[in-house]
């Protein structure tokens, strides 16, 4: 068994259990205090978990995958129904409770199952995706869930989706024109609110049209959906929710609004740049302390780690997050066969999202999208998550153990 992996997550997680109890020492009351215990609790029940996925093979994972993700389809869909907001998310429809408790979020688990199933669907072909058309299927198996969660709507979950999706087709040996082929008009939405930076890049993607040289019905389209998605901007930004608008806004300056908008990411900004090098020490955060920091236990608990352990402290957490995926892509690099490896990498690719865009978002380089950090953020459901890819992980370790190293980590 891969010893080392399962210790790296041991250490993330106890290291984010600290932190939750330490999210809970603060000078005002806030009703954190806790929260640690119930962290601990769910660590006890991930551990479960990973031990029990532990023990199927990899082929119950395969033979089950259909199973799973149609499951997976039907919470999402009944969240549309009995759904309710919490924390940073209120007005999203993305937790399932009983009376007053919440029992989960299953678009964490969610994830999970669209990491199998998009293995079965890339494994199930004899080449890599040489076209866009090659493409559909894959792309069917994220665009369901993903709709249905962008009707919670929860953008942050959907933007882990996307990058789980062309982290895959990456892995599956899709050639990187075709994956920006794939994603031009999405860039395309992006850019349209300048018309500049638009034009660049409508000039941009006819050479790499030219180069790339698809099918003419498959460069055609591709051209006709930058033109639509460029047009459709505006009707995109009226269509999002008013606070994931305000979101984007103090994205690009958090100072318009600092005391609404604003506020979140100055506050962490603060926190951060106040750590120095050796930080404030634990549980000794004054940002922390005076509940200067909006959802400290679970979207920012980030700045929590750099307020009271420094640059030090910060290092230390991103080469644990580092060292693991190195250890999660050895494991996608040995697998006996083409499934096994996309799970591994879908999920280690899953845990990469996460983190880029939880730090991202707290360091103000990237806008609020209310996405946990793995391990660290108080929650049942995305610690269940977890580790249960860890558990997925270490059965993979286990079965890919007959082929030679092609690193040492």
């Amino acid at each position: 068994m891969d010893y080392t992996l399962v210790l790296l997550a041991l250490v993330l997680s106890v290291f984010g259990v600290a932190t939750v109890y330490s999210a809970g020492q603060t000078d005002v009351s806030v009703r954190l205090v806790n929260l640690w215990r119930t962290q601990a609790l769910y660590l006890a029940l991930g551990l479960g978990a990973a031990w029990i996925i532990s023990r199927a093979s990899i082929h119950v994972l395969d033979y089950l995958s259909p199973a799973i993700y149609t499951g997976s389809l039907a919470l999402l869909t009944l969240l549309l129904f009995v759904g309710r907001g919490a924390g940073t998310g209120r007005s999203a429809r993305s937790w399932i409770y009983v009376g007053d408790v919440s029992i989960g979020q299953p678009s964490e688990l969610a994830k999970i199952a669209v990491v199998i199933m998009l293995a079965k669907v890339l494994s199930s072909r004899s080449e890599s995706p040489r076209s866009l058309m090659d493409l559909w299927r894959p792309a069917m198996v994220v665009a369901i869930p993903w709709v249905l969660i962008m009707l919670q709507p929860d953008l942050g979950t959907a933007l882990v989706f996307v990058g789980i999706f062309f982290a895959m087709l990456f892995w599956a040996g899709t050639n990187w024109r075709l994956l920006l082929l794939a994603a031009s008009p999405v860039i395309s939405l992006v850019l349209a609110f300048s018309t500049q930076l638009w034009g660049a890049w409508f000039v941009l993607l006819i050479l790499l049209v030219y180069r790339t040289k698809p099918f003419i019905v498959e460069g055609i389209a591709v051209v006709a959906a930058n033109l639509v998605t460029g047009v459709a901007a505006p009707l995109v930004w009226a269509a999002l929710s008013p606070y994931q608008q305000r979101r984007l806004l103090v994205f690009l300056d958090p100072s318009s609004d600092p005391l609404r908008g604003g506020y979140h990411v100055l506050q962490s900004q603060v926190a951060i740049g106040s750590g120095g090098w050796l930080g404030k020490g634990f549980t000794q955060g004054s940002q922390k302390r005076l509940a200067f920091l909006p959802e400290q236990q679970t979207d920012f608990i980030f700045p929590v780690v750099a307020e009271e352990l420094g640059l030090l402290g910060v290092i230390v957490a991103l080469a644990l997050f580092a060292w693991l995926m190195m250890r999660c892509i050895r494991i996608a690099g040995r697998s006996q066969n083409s499934f096994a490896s996309l799970v591994a990498f879908g999920l280690v690719s899953m845990l990469f999202v996460h983190v880029v865009e939880n730090v991202g978002m707290t360091i103000g380089v990237m806008p609020i999208t209310g996405i946990p950090l793995p391990f660290f953020s108080y929650g049942g459901s995305f610690m269940l998550a977890c580790w249960i890819a860890i558990g997925i992980l270490v059965r993979l370790s286990l079965e890919g153990r007959g082929r030679a190293d092609t690193m040492v980590i």
